[in-house]
């Protein structure tokens, strides 16, 4: 069965002997790479866990949820894909075995089979092929889709998913599709040299899939893949040495595709899809790699949080920083520190927190370490230290204020008290009512109107914008009056809306006035989310340059 869209190339990536090998900074990469040659590209990843999406999990789990801009929780390798390249990501874009078995079960439910046994193929298999179909429907300009598939080859998990590959193949014919493969060769101490059995393994279990790779990415950690290696892999898994391709551990990360370009990634993978070789223009990339390297000025950022213990809990958050150090000419040395430590009876913001030159409280759900993060607002507050505020962050900042500015003294959020006298965070009116977790919050990008003259219009340059939300709580109104008179506070952002016929404005950023506190600022919804380093975040590059100006004051002193 021919695709009906003849001109599309696809590159599929998998990965083999170990899980995190960073098959999304590949594709990220080799996207760029496409994108710098002219040609546009669509991006896909396909996880084989059975949660129909992310949006449930611990981040401990799987790391951060990642929103795009119509309310998709998707796995953060999208993250990654934004950052790297200027594909449109949707709810299409990310899919799981859990969001495939749901829609076939649906199907059946209601007789869409015929009276048909369901089975894995071609049932399952075919529906995973039309997500991938799906991906570029409305796009007819796309060039190239790249797919990743979450997983290691060898896992039972993957095997639905590479074998409607192996079908793909064949339905749009082999020369419209590119496998690359990312594996691990590591590095055996005790022998001195870097060990290619493993891929060789992971390609021969790929193959007896049905699946032969056309390019072999091999991860060798700091270590370079040698002459004998290269040629011993190429020979071994039938591919051709200019296709193995050296994936060292470089840091920055943004510097990866300019590796990968001097190894002829992008110019390989064309020649397999039989398409030219345009001019690529690399430069500003370039330029904007060297400006992050060079940068000698410095900054150290406390990042408040309570999933700590896992290294991409706050991915974007962790990148948005780098950003706003590319913006400042700095690099930001930001530590994530854990909120429950500052809870009453136990360490004083003081005694940790002095040294920082700002603090950002991050996003976070349920009761743990919330006191603590109110603490640390107050910290900052107190001691005119700049303060960035992200979606909880924002409701303890206002929970303190309340409770030390405004004489509420058990002022809190429903969410941990729902007997609080004063409900200065509230669950969102369309809240009310819902038990299912998945897909429920207010997720997605949403219009934020901004004031003039506040810390938020001078960071945007503009009055309207656009920004991620994932959240069930708010803001109350209700206290909006007393926040701006007695806490010399300021809404500086609101959403308006029309909700069973009435009129009302959900607040989305708020400030206290620059002589109360030299940078004070929190908001509701996910600003990392659209922060690149080509296009740093504003609130981001804002709160980085408040930073850098209380360095420079308390030098002076």
């Amino acid at each position: 069965m021919a695709d009906s869209k003849s001109h599309l190339k696809y590159i599929f990536t998998t990965g083999g002997v170990v899980s995190s090998i960073g098959k999304g900074i590949v594709c990220a990469s080799l996207g760029l790479l496409l994108e710098s040659r002219g040609y546009k590209i669509a991006m896909m990843k396909m996880d084989p866990y059975i949660n129909v999406d992310p949006g449930t999990m611990n981040p401990f789990e799987h790391g951060e949820v990642f929103v795009t801009d119509d309310g998709a929780e998707t796995d953060l390798d999208l993250g990654h894909y934004q950052r790297f390249t200027h594909a449109k990501l949707s709810r299409r874009s990310n899919t799981t075995t859990g969001a495939i078995y749901n829609t076939v079960i649906q199907k059946e439910r209601e007789g869409a089979y015929l009276g048909k046994t369901v089975q894995v193929i071609p049932h399952i298999t075919d529906e995973i092929k039309n997500r991938i179909r799906a991906l570029t429907v409305d796009e007819d300009d796309v060039d190239i889709a790249i797919v990743e598939i979450g997983g290691t080859v060898g896992d039972i998990e993957s095997l639905p998913f590479l074998e409607a590959l192996r079908q793909f193949r064949l339905d749009i014919g082999p020369e419209n599709c590119c496998f690359i493969h990312v594996t691990l060769v590591p590095y055996i101490e005790a022998a001195n040299e870097l060990k290619t059995k493993p891929t060789q393994h992971s390609v021969r279990a790929l193959r007896d899939i049905g699946i032969q790779p056309n390019i072999i990415v091999c991860r060798t950690g700091k270590n370079k893949l040698g002459r004998e290696q290269r040629q011993k892999v190429a020979l071994f898994c039938d591919v051709p040495e200019n296709a193995i391709i050296n994936a060292q551990d470089i840091s920055p990360i943004y510097a990866i595709p300019l590796n990968f370009k001097k190894q002829d990634l992008d110019v390989t993978v064309l020649s397999i899809l039989g398409l030219e070789a345009r001019e690529g223009n690399l430069s500003e990339w370039t330029s904007m790699v060297d400006r992050l390297v060079s940068a000698t000025e410095e900054v150290r950022i406390a990042a408040i949080g309570k999933y700590t213990g896992h290294s991409d809990a706050y991915k974007s958050i962790n990148e948005a920083f780098v950003h706003a150090g590319i913006a400042n000419n700095c690099k930001v040395k930001y530590e994530w520190i854990d909120s429950e430590q500052f809870e009453p009876g136990k360490e004083k913001p003081e005694d940790i927190l002095q040294g920082y030159h700002g603090i950002l409280i991050g996003p976070g759900f349920g009761t743990r370490g919330i006191e603590g993060k109110i603490n640390v607002a107050k910290f900052a507050r107190e001691n005119h230290i700049p303060y960035f505020g992200i979606c909880l962050g924002m409701q303890v900042a206002m929970i303190e204020i309340a409770r030390n500015c405004l004489g509420l003294k058990d002022a809190h959020t429903t969410e941990v008290n729902p007997q609080t006298p004063h409900p200065i965070i509230s669950l969102l009116t369309e809240q009310k009512g819902i038990s299912s977790k998945g897909g429920t919050m207010r997720l997605g990008a949403y219009l934020c109107e901004l004031q003039p003259d506040t810390f938020a219009y001078k960071a945007y340059g503009q009055q309207s914008i656009y920004e991620r939300h994932r959240h069930r709580y708010e803001f109350n109104n209700a206290y909006r009056e007393n926040f701006e008179k007695q806490a010399n506070g300021v809404i500086s952002g609101v959403h308006r809306r029309k909700l069973m016929d009435m009129e009302e404005e959900l607040v989305e950023i708020i400030e206290l006035k620059p002589d109360i506190h030299p940078w004070f600022c929190a908001c509701q919804f996910h600003p990392e989310f659209k922060s690149t380093p080509m296009k740093p975040q504003p609130l981001f590059c804002n709160f980085i340059q408040a930073a850098l100006e209380y360095k420079k004051c308390n030098e002076q002193h």
